[in-house]
């Protein structure tokens, strides 16, 4: 119901776009309080930019100037008829996704504690993430032997594919339609946390595989992390940004020292006393 939520939306700022008006471009939520007081004058046939301006709250980050702009257009009756009909069925779903949260909530009550401690995973705050994770894998981690089981359920790993000792592809695997979509978003989210294991992991990984390789890592590191939160009972610990410079410091130092080197200096490594 969400991504019909967010087609229906889209389709609002077609409709918009083809009556030239630019509401998008300075309005960052388009059904947001101001942008839904617009749309709803918009349908009931206001046409004066300066008066659909007026609704626009005073928190909004753009001027009134700009926003004046951006609403004068040229909307005719069937741009109306489409906003309206786009604007109910959002408002319908709306409605019927308040039920399902309200039974999703029942239905996680006893699960209480673990939502509690999957939501200090770097990533996974959102309730909606841990609430699609619980419902994928469940609390007991008992029917997954080891952490690379759960990995290779949810398709997070690479696929087998190797011809006369080669390997020809590196693609990851088929797995959880619902659980892999959302992990590959928890990890985007992840990354973007300073001084955090995830960050350093994607950075690490990122220069040699690409940026959605290394998504795709983190993705598979919060997993194995939930795994073992759950079948522990643990809590989340971070281990830092500094974690593989700790664990292989001798690789570390070679590996700067090499792009000193690069850079065209000498240079002499020696053990501080």
């Amino acid at each position: 119901m969400t991504r019909e939520m967010v087609q229906h939306t889209q389709r609002i700022q077609a409709v918009l776009e083809e009556a030239n008006v630019k509401l998008a471009s300075v309005i960052s939520d388009t059904l947001g309080p101001s942008g839904r007081r617009i749309l709803k004058a918009i349908i009931a046939g206001e046409v004066d930019a300066c008066k659909l301006a007026a609704l626009g709250s005073e928190r909004l980050r753009c001027t009134r100037a700009a926003l004046v702009e951006a609403l004068t257009g040229r909307v005719r009756e069937h741009h109306r008829f489409l906003l309206a009909q786009h604007l109910r069925t959002i408002e319908q779903l709306e409605e019927s996704v308040a039920l399902f949260d309200a039974r999703i909530e029942t239905a996680l009550a006893p699960f209480r504690d673990i939502v509690e401690r999957l939501k200090e995973v770097p990533g996974l705050g959102g309730l909606t993430a841990v609430e699609i994770v619980i419902a994928e894998i469940g609390p007991d981690m008992s029917l997954f032997p080891t952490a690379g089981h759960l990995l290779s359920w949810a398709g997070l790993v690479p696929r087998l594919d190797e011809s006369a000792g080669k390997r020809r592809s590196t693609r990851i695997k088929k797995g959880a339609p619902w659980l892999k979509p959302v992990l590959v978003q928890c990890a985007w989210a992840a990354t973007r946390k300073k001084n955090s294991y995830f960050q350093a992991q994607f950075l690490r990984l990122q220069a040699r595989h690409g940026a959605k390789k290394a998504a795709i890592a983190v993705a598979a590191s919060i997993l194995t992390t939930v795994y073992h939160m759950l079948k522990d009972g643990t809590y989340y610990h971070d281990l830092g940004s500094q974690h593989f410079a700790r664990r292989t410091p001798a690789k570390t130092v070679a590996r700067l020292a090499n792009r000193i080197r690069n850079l065209g200096y000498d240079v002499e490594i020696k053990a501080a006393a």
